[in-house]
């Protein structure tokens, strides 16, 4: 692999480093949670364009040329992949039971799902989880930080942007193949499959959403905190409250 392929986390680390150090100099918006409203915005706005240009329509290609079972199952490859690491992060959040249900997963996908094509755990009673070393460092207390928009990479946090580095070092389609472009287009794949389950999802923000920024935003922020908290986040403080909520 070598330096060179991690030079693009590299600079997204750096990158990160730096809108934390701006966050304290930035004009605050309306939420307290995006100091950097107007650089992320910026960033936001070429991600649209970039995702209308490029990404779009190569999802929509992608759904039209493939049929739905095929996509099913291009789609459940690729998940069992990322089970294995799901199954380590609930160990590191001492979510000993489910990591171990999430390791059965990945072993039932792996043979009776035919290398993950078929989602076989499901059907026997062993559901699917969302866990990354973002969530992880949630759990152990590590503060979200200020809200980052990446360069293609979407809505993210200071935290959540750091712990990217280690979920790529982690992820098994890096370590699959030696070969990079064979690795290359795995990932290629992977990013317009995923892209083709969110077309409906796209097309009903672009209708409803006035300020289409603050929506995505406000959405992936409530998301990510339902996520880290199991679906159970504790009360937020409000500005009345004398003391912050914990």
């Amino acid at each position: 692999m070598g330096s060179r392929s991690l030079g693009g986390l590299e600079r997204l680390c750096a990158a990160l480093l730096l809108a934390g150090s701006l966050a304290g100099c930035a004009t605050t918006g309306g939420n307290p949670a995006d100091p950097l409203e107007r650089v992320n915005r910026a960033v936001f706005a070429f991600n649209d364009v970039t995702d209308k240009a490029v990404f779009t329509p190569l999802a929509k290609g992608y759904r039209f040329v493939l049929p739905g079972f095929l996509r099913t199952g291009i789609s459940n490859f690729f998940s069992n992949l990322e089970d294995v690491w799901v199954s380590v992060n609930d160990v590191l959040q001492g979510k000993f039971q489910q990591g171990s249900e999430d390791f059965v997963r990945v072993i039932f996908n792996s043979t009776f799902g035919i290398a993950g094509i078929f989602d076989f755990a499901s059907d026997v009673g062993l559901p699917k989880h969302n866990e990354d070393f973002g969530q992880t460092l949630g759990a152990w207390g590590v503060a979200s930080g200020p809200y980052v928009v990446v360069p293609f990479l979407g809505p993210s946090t200071f935290r959540d942007g750091l712990a990217l580095y280690v979920d790529y070092k982690a992820d098994l389609v890096y370590r699959l193949s030696e070969s990079v472009p064979v690795r290359n287009s795995l990932w290629a794949t992977r990013a317009i499959s995923n892209r083709a389950k969110l077309l409906d999802a796209t097309s009903l923000l672009e209708q409803a959403a006035l300020d289409k920024y603050a929506f995505s935003r406000d959405a992936w922020l409530q998301r990510r905190r339902n996520l880290v908290y199991d679906g159970n986040p504790p009360r937020e403080p409000d500005e009345s409250d004398d003391e912050p909520v914990k």
